[in-house]
């Protein structure tokens, strides 16, 4: 059985240049083939996003382009080196990358919390700078850590940060992720839990990153629960159950609905499409499934 494609595992193909050397050279006839089906006015009640990780072979500056003739205005989980590139097309990046330790070591673990304050304070300015409102933060791996313990220390981290956020007006994020699947032992890994360490630091600019895919494998009830918690949800991520794939009629979730319901609560931020695409278009499945959440 083929193992479920990660951010993580994507990135280490990306590394490894050779499974995008490959696919780049049919970017170009992807791109014709996706220029001519341009896509209908949107509705505008849900700020459209996308990940570049799930478009292997993809330049950002391809991307771009065809995130423009979608509709889109975000390209995230992209760096400061990246910022401009977005910005020279119209675009923003919606929840920002740049610092941390990665996954598995966050704000959980006192240990880890000098270094990681420190590079979030050189990245919040930075994103302040060019007019981005959110970076995305994690909690880190149990390691055997109980949850009560984990919310006291990711509280504890996060404060130190939060007067320099709420100066520059920019969020700290944390993602929802699955322990079930993709991040064994990852403990932000419910709803709830998250709500709890926004409620222990305080500042509304500490909040967190639903990702819907996650939350079904972990917990579901997803409208019940994103109605309860969305005073701290700053941002959302799709993707298909299972395997993170199209959202379309192939996977569980019906995303209409759940869209509804994040309009529904007033949400202004964005909706970032974070499944890989097994099609054969990408760029077909993007504009697919942008449709499909414009409600």
């Amino acid at each position: 059985m083929s193992q479920p494609v990660t951010r993580r595992s994507a990135l280490r193909t990306l590394a490894g240049g050779s499974a995008a050397a490959v696919a780049a050279a049919s970017v170009s006839t992807r791109l014709g083939a996706a220029e001519e089906n341009a896509a209908p006015s949107l509705k505008g009640n849900i700020n459209h996003s996308v990940c570049l990780w799930c478009y292997r072979g993809f330049s950002l500056e391809d991307l771009c382009k065809q995130a423009k003739s979608i509709g889109l205005g975000s390209i995230e989980l992209l760096g400061p080196d990246q910022w401009p590139v977005v910005q020279k097309y119209g675009l923003t990046c919606a929840m920002a990358n740049g610092a941390g330790m990665g996954i598995a070591k966050g704000f959980n673990r006192v240990e880890y919390h000098d270094k990681l304050v420190e590079s979030y304070e050189a990245l919040i300015p930075k994103a302040a700078d060019a007019g981005l409102t959110n970076v995305i933060c994690f909690s880190g791996n149990r390691e055997g850590l109980d949850d009560e313990q984990g919310i006291v220390n990711c509280a504890q981290g996060l404060k130190r940060l939060m007067k320099l956020a709420e100066q520059k007006k920019v969020n700290v994020v944390m993602e929802l992720l699955n322990s079930k699947v993709n991040h064994k032992d990852y403990q932000c890994d419910h709803t709830a839990w998250g709500a709890e360490v926004c409620r222990h630091v305080g500042s509304e600019r500490f909040k967190l990153l639903y990702d819907v895919y996650h939350m079904q494998i972990m917990e579901g009830d997803l409208i019940a629960t994103i109605k309860e918690y969305s005073q701290y949800i700053a941002h959302y991520h799709t993707g298909g159950v299972p395997g993170r794939h199209e959202i379309d009629e192939t996977q569980e979730i019906y995303y209409p609905a759940v869209m509804r319901a994040i309009v529904e609560t007033g949400f202004k931020g964005f909706v970032g499409q974070e499944f890989v695409p097994a099609g054969p278009d990408p760029i077909a499945s993007l504009r697919r499934c942008v449709r499909i959440c414009d409600v």
